[in-house]
């Protein structure tokens, strides 16, 4: 090597560079961990909101605070909390909210709502065939 190409200061450069490439991989692998962390927190409150449902609607006959501790029971040992629970004639609606773990916690509570209770109609429009309605932020299921 002549003294002239170590004048130019080219050595090191491909170092730099794998370092540089090193962070940028490292940064997309850690968001999308934590966009996954995220979702699967989200399907954590939508069960959680499932079952507490479920609940309430096996304690229906007992009335609404019976009912909704039970919901109550079942959201927190799902680690969730029950953000709000009702009965409207003998279907629970119960709504649920998740904390995420880690930087994610950031955007908000992942947060979900169901329903449970008997089925009084069944039309083509609302079944799936599998018992579950569709309706806008509500899961619906069904009881005979």
């Amino acid at each position: 090597m002549t003294s002239a190409s170590r004048e130019c200061g080219d050595e090191g450069v491909a170092t730099v560079w794998a370092a540089g490439a090193i962070a940028a991989v490292l940064l997309v692998f850690s968001v999308v961990v934590w966009l996954g962390a995220g979702l699967v927190t989200r399907h954590r409150a939508a069960s959680a909101a499932d079952l507490a449902a479920l609940a309430a609607a096996t304690y229906a006959r007992d009335g609404e605070s019976v009912a909704c501790d039970q919901a109550r029971r079942i959201a927190e040992l799902m680690r969730a909390d029950l953000a709000g629970c009702r009965l409207q004639e003998w279907d629970a609606l119960v709504r649920v909210r998740v904390d995420p773990p880690g930087p994610v916690a950031m955007f908000g509570r992942a947060a979900a709502k169901a329903r449970a209770g008997p089925i009084d109609s069944v039309d083509e429009r609302s079944m799936n065939g599998r018992g579950s309605e569709f309706a806008t932020g509500w899961t619906v299921i069904g009881r005979r």
